[in-house]
């Protein structure tokens, strides 16, 4: 009971502590590039983001559809860097910009609905298993997304066997992996801390200072988690009944 009331204390915690609502001025800009740069040192490649806009994007794009959750440059994947200085460049070339990280070099990202993610939390709490850097994307933590990043395996040696990102997306993987995006080689996702339009924030929830864990210890109770949430999700909807 003592681990698990530890999870629970992590999801309760303040944003301020994680990257979330770090207040306005100096003091914020200078925890919010502490936040960054601690990503970089733990080996998270970065590259500059686009932000919020009013209720729309920072970039030119009319109608964006993914507004301030997309790389600035077409170039992410070889601009993607760890160099504390480059990252200091960017941030006093653009202070509002967002970052993202390049998923499949150092790290992969297990993506989950939240409430799927807080489900495995605990599960895995339970069990004692290790996890690594987790952060939280969305309004707050009853919605949004979960974000659990792990070890890669999208560099191994047998370059035959590297998994895309876009596995995930097939439609008959749909049933065996409900509501999971797997980042891999060739994708990115936001790092914390970064901002969303409206309300929204990513924040870190477990710091990227944890160690990283083989992303198959944690698929189990993850995809469970996920199966589950999708099941609740339709058992509380009314089937529609026609006149």
């Amino acid at each position: 009971m003592e681990r698990k009331s530890r999870f629970t204390q992590w999801l309760r915690r303040p944003r301020s502590a994680t990257g979330g609502d770090t207040g306005s001025g100096a003091g914020a800009a200078g925890a919010r590039e502490d936040l960054l740069l601690a990503a970089a040192a733990a080996g998270f490649p970065l590259a500059p983001a686009a932000y919020p806009s009013g209720y729309g994007c920072s970039c030119d794009r009319i109608g964006c559809p993914t507004p301030a959750r997309h790389p600035v440059s077409f170039a992410w994947a070889t601009q993607a860097s760890t160099d504390p200085e480059q990252v200091t460049r960017w941030l006093r070339a653009d202070p509002q910009a967002n970052f993202i990280t390049a998923t499949g070099l150092v790290h992969d990202v297990l993506d989950v609905p939240v409430e799927a993610g807080r489900q495995a939390l605990e599960r895995l709490g339970a069990s004692e298993v290790e996890v690594g850097p987790v952060a939280t994307s969305g309004e707050d933590l009853r919605q949004g997304r979960m974000l659990f990043f792990t070890a890669t395996r999208g560099t191994p040696e047998d370059e035959d066997e590297w998994w895309p990102c876009e596995l995930d997306c097939h439609p008959e993987t749909m049933d065996e992996h409900p509501g999971l995006r797997w980042h891999c080689r060739g994708s990115y996702v936001l790092v914390p801390p970064a901002r969303l339009p409206g309300d929204g924030r990513v924040a870190w929830l477990l710091g990227p200072e944890r160690p990283l864990p083989d992303p198959l210890t944690l698929l189990e109770a993850l995809t469970d988690a996920c199966r589950l949430a999708v099941e609740e999700e339709y058992e509380g909807a009314a089937w529609p009944i026609g006149r």
